[in-house]
């Protein structure tokens, strides 16, 4: 190896000190600069994501050399991240949920649902039953979620609504990437304004930064739609309708599997009465909630 050889390992290093220096943010899909570094050269030198960089692994990939050509392309996608500061997804064209590759553009918000967890650990299942048949997936973006939904539920029909045409042309990419044309049928509503069905599982991560927190998003936040983030001065108005139009719109014993962040505290400032289950993820217990008709119905008083 040459004085001026760089190996694997060192590029990723190297890249991942770049990216910290530059201050760029993470959260869409990785949390730190060497895990956003790694993906970024895996992806640009066309290796396995999960190829291993642990020196002491027997298949540790950390002493492979780098080519000058594939050194100048992975600089210049270094480079690409910090002076757009877009969102890694969307340079690659591709995130990840659960193992499964999804396609996403700037039409659609770069998926990192803890519903997605929640449908591949069976957290949701105890609430559900053999009569559970019709899912909504209610503001889908690229529809992961709805897909995941079907993979993990195969006897059931899935709607995925968004009010976004933009984002449904992207769910249709992996609707029919994942071959689920069949279980999954794409509509767009403001809300459920269009949707007219009845169903027993809705999963929804829906607009809910409040506006304080909006004017403080990093850029790579700001790179993302807008309509999908938004959700009015505390939050909460997209919830409130929701909540006020959906009892109708479900079975019996239909509930709904709803994420709001970190915006627990103006959750419950909004709906001081409303009994529900906070779900654990890997965040935590205070991220995603559910909630069953009956509980909706009780808003009413």
């Amino acid at each position: 190896m040459s004085a001026s050889t760089i190996t694997l390992g060192q590029l990723v290093r190297d890249s991942a000190a770049q990216l910290e220096s530059a201050g760029v943010a993470f959260g869409h899909g990785t949390a730190t600069a060497y895990d956003e570094a790694a993906w970024l050269v895996l992806w640009q030198l066309g290796l396995p994501l999960d190829t291993s960089l642990d020196v002491q692994a027997e298949d540790s990939m950390d002493g492979r050399e780098v080519s000058a050509q594939e050194l100048a392309t992975v600089r210049q996608l270094i480079a690409q991240r910090i002076s757009t500061r877009k969102p890694a997804a969307y340079l690659t064209r591709e995130a990840w949920l659960q193992g499964v590759p999804f396609y996403v553009d700037e039409r659609a918000i770069v998926p990192r649902s803890f519903i997605a967890e929640l449908l591949a650990d069976g957290t949701i299942d105890e609430w559900l039953s053999e009569e559970t048949r019709m899912v909504l997936d209610l503001c889908t973006g690229n529809g992961s979620l709805a897909c995941l939904a079907a993979m993990a539920y195969p006897d059931v029909d899935i709607t995925a609504s968004d009010i976004s045409p933009d984002a449904l042309a992207v769910a249709r990419i992996n609707v029919d990437k994942h071959h689920l044309a069949e279980r999954i049928t794409l509509v767009q509503s403001d809300g459920m304004r269009m949707l007219h069905g009845t169903w027993d599982l809705v999963l929804c991560n829906p607009p809910y930064v409040n506006a304080d927190s909006m004017g403080k998003l990093p850029a790579e936040y700001r790179a993302e739609p807008e309509l999908a983030l938004a959700g009015g001065a505390d939050g909460m108005d997209f919830i409130r309708a929701l909540f006020n139009d959906l009892p109708e719109r479900m079975s019996a014993d239909g509930v709904l599997v709803l994420e709001i962040g970190n915006e627990k505290p103006y959750f419950e400032a909004a709906f001081p009465s409303l009994p529900v289950f906070w779900l654990d993820t890997s965040s935590g217990d205070e991220q995603v909630l559910l909630v069953t008709r009956a509980a909706l119905l009780s808003l009413r008083g």
